[in-house]
């Protein structure tokens, strides 16, 4: 198979200007690697003798198959299957004759290759339909070229053009020729009512991989030569290595070294296990150079902080001060929660190739841009010279943005001049990781003449500001006498991004609070968020607001109508959650049952407004994941220092969802035309809240700390 017409190919309009020419594009992809097993059975289309270039995502072969790059990530968020999706909807091509191949980190043809923030589909959506409305309008052009004809005379279905008067020419017969036109600076995007692909369920691309266990991971990868290694790390933050004693560590059968880098030991070996063996051999004398911080100590601090005045409010609408002196009630609350590690199931790891002309690295990270820079920073080489190939990710939640495993894999090999392979172990990971950051909030809310009329939210975080990032969020708008202060206090312990940032434990707290203020004032749960919204439709979004009243209305409504709200019997225990994170709006309604005295979640019932819903199975997916992943933390996950050391160093300790806790889960999208937003993370902020209410409702008992088996002694 050859690649033609690949140079002088003008990308706009979705890629960054370059001047690039050349088959730059094809940095870290092998094309001869798109074999016949790689094609799905169903494809009628035989692999291509010729595959011609069109652009930096779109490869058509003289057979008419299509290559179509996914640029981002995948990190399980399946945007490995639905970012092509867009492309092939507008390509106008059928979905069973599409390869899909993971793309090469290229900053020249590709924009924000990360995953994060739920913004894969939201920031590729336009640019991903111009790559192959554009790729379809020069078929086209080729077409009309040869008939001598108008467009009007044609149309396009499954990767053939058809003449009104019966001629047909499909996409390969026209790739040779179309592949050497210029990009179009217009195109024509598709109306949503016309989509053929987008909207319709499709299998994720990698599943057949998946489930034959094939090397998709990083994990999984390796090369001829390459040696492993492990690190041993300081047990305890605050700590720095003061010597180590390694000659019984070297003895192991298959150990080449162990040598110290920066505060690391680093133990190379000709597999795994050896490395493993030794880890546990090497007698190290760590010296304690900062504060060894512990639970108790995280707990006092962030109380003490709740009650101390903040140098400078995040948002403050009328007086709350005065109108908390003015209530006729008062009600305050406190909500804490711990620091978290991330419990990816794939551990970290990382290839590296560093050599003196180029260093190659390859391995699961959710921002290789970002790594890129800083492993050139590092080893004091030019950008230029390091490459990353990006491969599957068995989980992430935000603790591989970080590529601190594929900066010490490429460390170490620049010490030892050969390909290695760096591996953390569970207890690596969990024991010097990336945490969540522990928090409290303290809510006091003034309700005078019944009404609402001071709501004052007090953060204390470590490292720096949950709500800080988030300061027009629901319910401000609402309240005409509104203040938000932040308390940021410093820890050594490394904190970080972790699934659903700012919000994951700020949804459960503020809205367990207001379920309790509806109560208080004698209002019911749903009807007092609505009440509440109405107000804000009085006030413009943006500076007052970032969220759209009638999109949180509309999940508020259609979750109380399924689970029927207003007619549930007196034992039927359900709490109502609506949340707006990552630019989409989601109610969940959980349902709890008492089995043997024991609160137990059956039903979590979940509406969702995130524009148009690209890939349904996929969609439905990041939905329930989330949910489950807010719901087992929240009730379960629990995370302690004592001396600065983790108390928890794998599964056995740290406990996650099982599969007897999972609950039924029904999903529901609101219909939208509107351009899609983001799953990856909105649903498991109200997952917390949700089953927080429903078991109030089922126990009387109020939950503040997470995880609710603290509280809750007959959950243990």
């Amino acid at each position: 198979m050859k690649d033609k017409h690949i140079e002088n190919k003008s990308r706009r309009h979705f890629l960054k200007v370059t001047t690039a020419v050349g088959g730059g594009m094809l940095i870290g992809i092998n094309w001869l690697g798109c074999q016949l097993d790689s094609v799905p059975e169903e494809v009628a289309k035989a692999m291509p003798n010729e595959w011609y270039s069109f652009d930096a995502f779109i490869k058509i072969g003289d057979t008419g198959l299509v290559t179509i790059m996914s640029p981002n990530p995948e990190i399980g968020q399946n945007v490995k299957t639905s970012m092509p999706m867009i492309i092939a909807e507008e390509l106008d091509v059928a979905w069973k004759d599409v390869i899909v191949e993971q793309a090469p980190l290229n900053t020249e043809w590709y924009t924000r290759q990360v995953a994060g923030g739920s913004q894969s589909i939201r920031q590729g959506w336009e640019a991903l339909r111009k790559a192959g409305a554009s790729v379809r309008k020069m078929l086209l052009d080729t077409a009309i070229k040869q008939w001598e004809c108008q467009a009007i005379d044609c149309t396009i279905k499954d990767g053939v053009i058809s003449h009104s008067d019966g001629r047909t020419l499909g996409y390969g017969a026209l790739a040779n020729e179309a592949s050497k036109m210029d990009v179009p600076e217009e195109v024509e995007l598709k109306d949503a009512k016309d989509f053929q692909i987008i909207g319709k369920s499709q299998s994720n691309v990698d599943m057949e991989g998946i489930l034959k266990g094939e090397p998709l991971f990083g994990l999984d990868y390796k090369e001829e030569g390459m040696v492993y290694a492990l690190a041993i790390r300081p047990p305890a933050f605050g700590q720095i290595l003061e010597s180590f004693e390694a000659d019984e560590a070297k003895a192991v059968s298959g150990v080449e070294d162990v040598f110290q880098f920066g505060d690391k030991i680093a133990i190379i070996a000709n597999s795994t296990y050896p490395a493993i063996k030794a880890q546990r051999l090497v007698k190290a004398t760590w010296k304690q150079k900062d504060s060894a911080e512990d639970t108790a100590y995280h707990s006092k601090t962030l109380l003490e902080h709740l009650d101390k005045k903040a140098k400078e409010p995040r948002r403050v609408d009328g007086d709350v001060q005065q109108a908390l002196k003015d209530a006729d009630e008062v009600l305050e609350r406190t909500f804490e929660a711990p620091f978290l590690p991330h419990a990816c199931m794939e551990p970290m790891n990382f290839f590296a190739d560093v050599n003196e002309k180029e260093i190659r690295m390859v391995g699961p990270i959710q921002t290789p841009q970002w790594t890129q820079q800083r492993i050139a920073d590092l080893l004091e080489r030019p950008v230029e010279q390091v490459t990353i190939q990006m491969t599957r990710m068995g989980g992430g939640f935000g603790r591989r943005l970080y590529g601190d495993f594929a900066l010490e894999a490429a460390e170490i090999s620049s010490k030892i001049n050969k390909p290695v392979k760096l591996t953390f172990t569970r207890e690596d990971d969990m024991l010097a990781g990336t945490y969540r950051p522990a928090s409290a909030y303290k809510f006091r809310a003034g309700i005078k003449d019944g009404e609402l009329t001071a709501y004052h939210l007090t953060e204390a975080c470590f490292n720096g500001q949950m709500f800080g990032q988030m300061p027009s969020n629901f319910p401000c708008g609402a309240i005409a006498n509104y203040r938000v202060d932040c308390h940021n206090i410093e820890s050594n312990i490394t904190t970080g991004a972790w699934r659903a940032p700012y919000a994951n434990f700020l949804a459960y707290a503020e809205q367990a609070f207001l379920d309790e203020l509806a109560e208080k004032m004698g209002k019911d749960p749903v009807q007092f968020r609505l009440d509440l919204l109405a107000k804000a439709k009085n006030t413009p979004v943006g500076e007052a607001h970032n969220y759209e009243v009638e999109k949180m209305e509309g999940v508020i409504k259609k979750a109380a109508e399924l689970v029927g709200w207003d007619t549930a019997a007196p034992n039927q225990h359900l709490g109502f959650c609506a949340y707006y994170s990552h630019n989409t709006y989601v109610a969940e309604v959980a349902e709890v049952v008492m089995e043997d005295d024991n609160p137990k979640v059956s039903k979590i019932t979940c509406v969702v407004d995130c524009g148009i819903v690209i890939n349904p199975t996929g969609a439905k997916n990041q939905v329930v994941g989330g949910i489950l992943d807010g719901l087992g933390h929240a009730m379960y996950s629990d995370f302690k220092f004592i001396d600065g050391q983790s108390q928890s160093s794998n599964y056995h300790q740290y406990r996650l969802i099982r599969m007897p806790d999972v609950p039924e889960v029904d999903v529901h999208f609101i219909e939208s035309n509107n351009d899609p937003t983001g799953l990856g993370e909105p649903t498991l902020p109200p997952a917390g809240g949700a089953v927080a209410n429903a078991i109030y409702s089922a126990t009387r008992q109020r939950l503040y700390k997470q995880p609710f088996v603290k509280e809750m002694e007959v959950l243990g």
